[in-house]
């Protein structure tokens, strides 16, 4: 009925995510939804006679669980190409850092967004955003990145911008345009120039970018380098978020908690002082299990001092060519499980309630709550934590995107 006035979502076992621990669940529960939000939720005996009417939609979920729908905070999922012929190098011993210097890696992913026109990355990236949506993603950031170029990096953007309306998906569009030093230059602050200068802005003019990344480890950029794209991004009214102290101890996490950050990204590295100066900000510390698995790094992020100075933690995808080809939010979830020791309990907040402040969208996306979007996703499961229990599995019935059904099984 898609002229009705309300939407009811009924019989459902809901699990709210909201700030109260003690009573996530709602066992006999509905959801109503009406212009995109959540209106009302509760036990289904207390379901108000004024949204029982004929004019009503109603779903019956057969006593299913119903969650937020999934959020995937740190994306590089429109790109071209793949770099399977790297993964055997992988294997072989041969490191990230090896292959980007012989030109492989970004460079090489680089070169094929570059080669593709706008409609040959969408369609390539389309197969990868479906698979998201299939298991429970209703909102995701996409990064730029693989241009290193204006018009390359606006291709991404336009795509990523594009995916968002085609889908009705909730998309942050993130620009990383100092993600490393591109082959035509030699100097570093000549290309950060650029990109400050130059590109940038004129993005801006076009409200494709939400945010502002960059790349601080050895491989990339030092933080005093990227000191002058972080003041232009405060400038340009942009929130910023940070990959960071991912092969080294980059002190990344420094310049985030300095400009405030959305978040900082993978922090492998990263030492307690760098924590202390994040319990300062509202800074999401962003893990992505997949980056660490697949490279087969040894050193794993301090959870137990994450936990200790309260910082909130984010778990994304990391969906990229080279180093986390993973197009499995739940995937990511036991991975951050059984490789970082997170509890089930904040595996699941880290990819709803804490995704959402790494995104800036505490306010309205996250949990199952009045006043937010009705973004909910119905499982065949008993519980969450069988989400990050399976391996391989997908028990997601359906995809409630701002009170629509954008998946059904």
């Amino acid at each position: 009925m898609p002229n009705a006035s309300f939407k009811i979502w009924s019989n459902a076992k809901i699990f709210l995510m909201t700030e109260d621990a003690q009573h996530q669940f709602i066992e006999s529960g509905a959801i109503v939804t009406h212009n995109k939000s959540i209106v009302w939720v509760g036990e289904v005996q207390d379901l108000p006679a004024q949204y029982i009417d004929n004019h009503s939609a109603y779903y019956d979920v057969e006593g299913r669980v119903v969650t937020p729908g999934l959020i995937d905070c740190h994306t590089h999922v429109v790109y071209g190409g793949n770099r399977a012929n790297e993964f055997a190098l992988k294997l072989q011993g041969v490191s990230y850092e090896e292959i980007l210097l012989k030109g492989g890696g970004i460079h090489a992913t680089v070169n094929a967004t570059r080669a593709l026109s706008e409609a040959e990355l969408m369609q390539q990236s389309l197969k990868r955003i479906q698979q998201f949506i299939a298991q429970g993603v209703t909102s995701l950031e996409i990064k730029s990145g693989y241009g290193l170029d204006y018009q390359t990096e606006r291709k991404m953007l336009r795509v990523a911008r594009e995916i968002g309306k085609l889908f009705s998906l909730n998309i942050s569009t993130t620009f990383l345009g100092a993600h490393v030093l591109p082959h035509e230059y030699k100097d570093k602050k000549a290309y950060l120039d650029y990109v400050t200068e130059e590109v940038l802005p004129n993005l801006v003019k076009e409200n494709l970018v939400d945010a502002v990344d960059a790349f601080c480890d050895k491989i990339a950029f030092d933080a005093e380098e990227l000191e002058n794209l972080f003041s232009k991004a405060k400038d340009l009214s942009l929130n910023l978020k940070l990959h960071s102290d991912q092969l080294t101890n980059s002190k990344g996490a420094h310049l985030a908690g300095r400009f405030q950050a959305w978040s900082v990204d993978h922090l492998e590295h990263i030492d307690e002082v760098s924590i202390q100066i994040l319990a300062h900000s509202n800074t999401v510390a962003v893990l992505l299990p997949g980056a660490y698995y697949y490279l087969q790094e040894t050193q794993k992020p301090p959870v137990d001092l994450l936990r200790k100075y309260k910082i909130p933690i984010a778990i994304a995808t990391d969906c990229n060519p080279g180093s986390s080809p993973c197009l499995s939010l739940l995937t990511a979830l036991n991975m951050a499980c059984v490789l970082f020791r997170l509890t089930p309990f904040e595996a699941f907040k880290a990819v709803t309630k804490n995704a959402a402040q790494a995104l800036g969208w505490s306010d309205k996306k996250g949990q199952i709550k009045v006043g937010f979007d009705a973004d909910f996703v119905v499982w065949d499961i008993n519980h969450p934590d069988e989400l990050s229990y399976y391996i391989g599995a997908n028990p997601c019935v359906s995809v409630i995107n701002g009170g629509e059904i954008i998946y059904d099984k």
